[in-house]
């Protein structure tokens, strides 16, 4: 491979460079991976520099609503960043998977409180309603990282 190029000088091939990097991924399917990886990640951030809307959202029937913000937010960001890694991929996204699952009461909560991350900007009803289906999309979506 010329560095830098794309040009693999053994054969003559042409390759993306991330393509390069996460050898025998579609490029649709690099893409999905990327906007998953990067989308968790920020969201992990996010419980870390703003965790009060986070906070918010915790059904209070669990305890330390903080540290579940924190603790929840390490593993977007840990599962996010192994998205990226070859050798860590299927892990991380059953790592999402349990996740999502684990979040999943804060959805319903939200719905059946009518509670939003930011009190000043309400979600509407129906949206909360929309939002409980696409638990199982993001599901899927990691699931598609698994093997």
């Amino acid at each position: 491979m010329i560095a830098g190029t794309g040009a693999d000088t053994d054969n003559g091939a042409v390759t993306e460079p991330a393509t390069a990097l996460h050898p025998g991924v579609p490029p649709l399917k690099l893409a999905a991976l990327l906007v998953l990886a990067v989308t968790m990640t920020s969201m992990g951030v996010l419980h870390f520099a703003r965790p009060k809307p986070f906070v918010h959202i915790v059904p209070t029937y669990l305890p330390a609503p903080l540290a579940l913000v924190y603790i929840s937010g390490f593993f977007e960001i840990l599962f996010g960043v192994g998205l990226l890694v070859p050798a860590t991929r299927a892990w991380a996204a059953w790592g999402l998977m349990v996740l999502y699952v684990a979040v999943f009461p804060a959805n319903i909560y939200m719905l059946t409180h009518n509670i939003s991350l930011d009190p000043k900007k309400p979600i509407p009803r129906w949206a909360l309603w929309v939002r409980l289906p696409f638990q199982f999309l993001f599901i899927a979506w990691a699931y598609w990282f698994t093997g």
